[in-house]
């Protein structure tokens, strides 16, 4: 058993892939322009103007301000295989590591994109901690068509629009006949041809809840701006175990850029 030839590309490349597939923060945000360090940069295009024609054109500058986040989230993972070289040189051996640790990493980072909540600008939240909406499959399609509601009124880009639910949601919608009666949520949380309101349907179990209250999320892409890399993969020979040790630190931040693109609804559940 040799750690001496480990590649941390190919399993950090591993880890990615696992958690690519499933993490509905990448489907959710927007990627930096760049990222410098522990730094991510994000460019936000100011708005155009349009002019009466007199017969001249006046050219008017596009402006772009730069939003700078620190990636501030470090989580990491570290676990033990038999012999890392025979796992490395097997190939798919290395799948049976990693997803479970991509899985992990998945949830950790949804659960934070999707606490972000408290970012939606004040006239698009419906509902609060003291006053939740109390959701029935009577009213629940309704109030999900409110939150596109709000994002239309702030002008919203039609494009890219998401409402994010967990399971419970979901088992009441598919009681509503404007709703499929047997949804399928694809393995990145997207409940296949289900759109509400102008906002593709997505499924999480990492929506926040306070104190029971549950916060359902409808949002733009470009609400939210998110990034992350995987730092210092590294194998060790464990001295207390006859194995290898594989770890690495997960570094992420984001930040809501557009707050009049995300909208919140607070709510309890009542099962009908």
């Amino acid at each position: 058993m040799s750690v001496q030839s480990f590649i941390p590309q190919v399993w950090e490349a591993k880890l990615l892939a696992g958690y690519h597939k499933g993490a509905v923060a990448e489907l959710l945000t927007t990627k930096p322009t760049k990222i410098e360090g522990n730094k991510i940069v994000f460019n936000r295009v100011g708005a155009g103007n349009v002019k009466d024609y007199t017969g001249t054109v006046a050219w008017d500058e596009v402006n772009t301000t730069p939003i700078e986040l620190n990636m501030d989230q470090k989580k990491y993972f570290a676990f033990s295989v038999d012999d890392v070289d025979r796992v490395q040189v097997a190939g798919d051996l290395i799948d049976a590591y990693t997803e479970e640790e991509a899985a992990a990493i998945k949830e950790v980072i949804d659960t934070f994109v999707l606490g972000l909540y408290t970012g939606a600008h004040a006239d698009n939240v419906i509902g609060d901690d003291a006053t939740p909406i109390a959701l029935d499959k009577l009213n629940v399609y309704d109030y999900i068509v409110d939150l596109g509601t709000k994002l239309n009124k702030k002008k919203v880009p039609k494009a890219g629009r998401f409402v994010v639910i967990n399971s419970d949601v979901l088992g009441l919608l598919s009681k509503d006949d404007r709703f499929t009666r047997n949804p399928v949520v694809l393995e990145n949380g997207v409940v296949e041809g289900q759109v509400i309101n102008g906002m593709q349907v997505v499924v999480s179990e990492e929506l926040a809840t306070v104190s029971g209250k549950l916060k359902i999320l409808a949002l733009s892409k470009s609400a939210i701006g998110f990034g992350k890399q995987i730092d210092q993969t590294e194998a060790i020979r464990l001295p207390n175990a006859f194995a290898d040790g594989v770890r690495g630190l997960v570094v992420y931040g984001g930040e809501v850029i557009r707050p009049e693109a995300l909208a919140v609804l607070t709510a309890t559940i009542v099962n009908q």
